[in-house]
């Protein structure tokens, strides 16, 4: 084999990847541990209360590896859910997110919220279950998950929408969000194009503190998974 024909074929083997000129990354952060995640508790608007002094922990491991690697110092653009463990985490990362250390400001938007529980909102778990039950979404995902929320068929192609729209936003930027597991989740289904009828809910770990990057190559109308549930660093237990 020639060495022109040895060089073909490593390239076609070879997984080495450039940056892509006028790509736009979207950095999302999963929150730090819940008050309503420990307390088993419903975390809507009404029933979160923001973080734990763990999920504290968690975020403040995460902000000092951002701070020494300088890996979001690039970042032009910081946005959160409006839920308060979404925005407290946000909060926490400020300092390390940014173009030499500015401050970013803070937008936060419902779309990057979690699945909106409707009369669920502030009940325990098991309240929910006597009260409403649980929806199997194996069998039907267009079942809400109570009254006034949403269904796994209509939460998933919201959440992807709102991260697309931040890629549309901030094209050839490097955009962070801290948002929730459910939407990371939305994503991995929806840009990867999983069908439903493969994917089962609950099948990615996503931990708290988190970080998974997508980036958007508009030259090709497509998304690429950079990584995936990226905790080095952070405290689980």
């Amino acid at each position: 084999m020639s060495e022109a024909e040895g060089k073909a074929g490593a390239e076609g083997v070879l997984r080495i990847f450039a940056p892509v000129p006028g790509a736009t990354r979207i950095v999302l952060i999963r929150h730090g541990e819940a008050v309503c995640n420990v307390e088993g508790v419903v975390g809507g608007k009404l029933g979160c209360k923001g973080l734990t002094d763990q999920g504290r922990r968690q975020v403040a491991a995460l902000a000092d590896r951002l701070k020494s690697s300088e890996e979001l110092r690039e970042a032009t653009a910081l946005y959160s859910s409006v839920l308060p463990r979404a925005v407290e985490t946000a909060e926490l990362l400020r300092d390390v997110i940014g173009v030499d250390g500015a401050r970013l400001d803070l937008e936060q938007q419902c779309e990057l919220c979690e699945l909106h529980p409707g009369e669920s909102d502030n009940m325990t778990w098991q309240e929910v279950i006597d009260t409403f039950g649980v929806p199997d979404w194996s069998v039907d995902e267009t079942r809400p998950i109570a009254p006034g929320g949403e269904s796994w068929a209509s939460f998933r192609p919201r959440a992807a929408a709102a991260v697309r729209a931040l890629a549309q936003g901030h094209p050839g930027e490097v955009v962070v969000a801290v948002v929730h597991a459910g939407v990371i989740e939305s994503t991995m289904i929806e840009f990867l194009r999983i069908p439903p009828a493969v994917y089962k809910r609950g099948w990615l770990r996503i931990p708290h503190a988190s970080m998974t990057t997508w980036e958007w190559v508009p030259s090709e109308r497509r998304w690429v998974l950079v990584r995936f549930s990226d905790a080095y660093g952070v405290p689980i237990a």
